[in-house]
């Protein structure tokens, strides 16, 4: 036979439950706060030079704290990677729930990613180094990478089947591209940030759309080619 609840229980029950919430959202603000702190001191002193207990003053937490939350640095920026992917699985599932067109999304999700740095051409420039010069966060980043170019490639095939980009290209070679082309925006523009980077990447965007698009295959063209992923 099924025992119900004592008066006692259940009020044990309804009073333990905002207290683990309390706790989950202290986490989630402590972790929030570490990374933004981190982002900072990286844009102020660069990856390399930036140290774990620069973070750690500059997000009035402990030692022990940090490394609760990441295990290292480089962590930091796989975070920040990490955030990219999930920008790119919620173009993904807006793409497959919609039957509007397909290149408005990619557009968005492109320009969107750009502008993700919050504009910081010092915090672009650090990231940039880290990869250039760190093999670990190098690894990570062709990691990442490789998991958006694959999920970029469903959306653009999605686009290959309404009839909106040009099919002569494979859905990842398009999506090869579309990543070459605005990592080369947000590093040019981190060099040389004298136009605001939004505006920068919707430029670009009008640009490099119409060549991508169903309606523009140049004739030259080499069918069907092909990539590794």
């Amino acid at each position: 036979m099924k025992m119900k609840p004592s008066v006692a229980n259940t009020k044990a029950i309804r009073v333990a439950l905002p207290r683990s919430n309390r706790r989950e959202r202290r986490r989630v603000e402590t972790r929030e706060r570490i990374y933004r702190a981190a982002l900072r001191i990286f844009a102020e002193r660069g990856f390399l030079d930036a140290t774990v207990e620069d973070i750690t003053e500059a997000a009035d937490v402990g030692k022990g704290t940090f490394f609760n939350y990441f295990p290292t640095k480089e962590h930091v920026l796989v975070t920040f990677g990490e955030e990219r992917i999930a920008a790119i699985e919620r173009a993904l599932g807006i793409a497959k729930a919609g039957k509007e067109p397909v290149l408005p999304v990619i557009k968005e999700l492109a320009t969107s990613l750009v502008g993700q740095s919050g504009e910081n051409a010092a915090l672009l420039r650090a990231i940039y180094a880290a990869h250039a010069s760190c093999a670990p966060v190098r690894a990570g980043l062709q990691e990442r990478l490789r998991q958006g170019r694959h999920l970029l490639a469903q959306i653009f095939a999605l686009a290959q089947k309404r009839g909106e980009v040009r099919r002569d290209l494979s859905a990842l070679e398009l999506a090869r591209l579309t990543q070459l082309v605005f990592h080369g925006v947000t590093l040019s523009w981190s060099m040389n940030p004298d136009t605001p980077l939004p505006q920068t990447a919707e430029d670009v965007w009008e640009l490099f759309c119409p060549r991508i698009s169903a309606d523009n295959v140049p004739s030259n063209t080499r069918r069907g080619r092909k990539r590794k992923s």
